[in-house]
């Protein structure tokens, strides 16, 4: 048995780490994705959508569309760990957006209790952090594509 060493910089169990973390911020970001999908009609014609969110051009419901998609179905493909890097880019495609074109590179911001981070920054150094380490052997992928 591995001996616990609280005073060490050796990973206890690495993929254990990669699964808590793909779990808990793919469950965290579903419930935004959820929220848009049941909320979509109402959401597509806001002033915020067909006015503020301006992809590549579109307007309305197909950046929504492809927002749902990113935070609702690449999160539960995270979530699983199937095809976890490939449902990663619209991931940070999608916080990226965000941190860009919405919130204009505003990643500190002055909030009631000090200084808060933005949410999709959070999210996009997290997802990012997932890119490079890849989803762990507690995944879909670990037992599919063996390499």
């Amino acid at each position: 048995m591995k001996k616990l060493a609280l005073n060490s910089f050796q990973p206890i169990n690495l993929d254990l780490g990669l699964l808590f973390i793909r779990i808990i911020i793919g469950l965290l970001m579903a419930f935004y994705g959820y929220e848009k999908l049941i909320h979509f009609e109402t959401m597509a014609a806001s002033d915020f959508w067909t006015k503020n969110v301006n992809f590549l051009g579109f307007t309305g419901k197909i950046p929504l569309a492809l927002t749902v998609f990113a935070e609702l179905f690449c999160s539960i493909l995270l979530i699983i760990g199937l095809l976890s890097r490939l449902a990663l880019i619209p991931l940070l495609i999608c916080m990226g957006f965000i941190i860009v074109a919405i919130m204009q590179f505003s990643v500190l911001n002055s909030g009631d209790n000090g200084y808060e981070i933005n949410t999709a920054f959070v999210y996009f150094i997290i997802y990012l952090a997932l890119f490079f380490t890849g989803p762990g052997k507690y995944s879909l992928d670990s037992r599919f594509l063996k390499s």
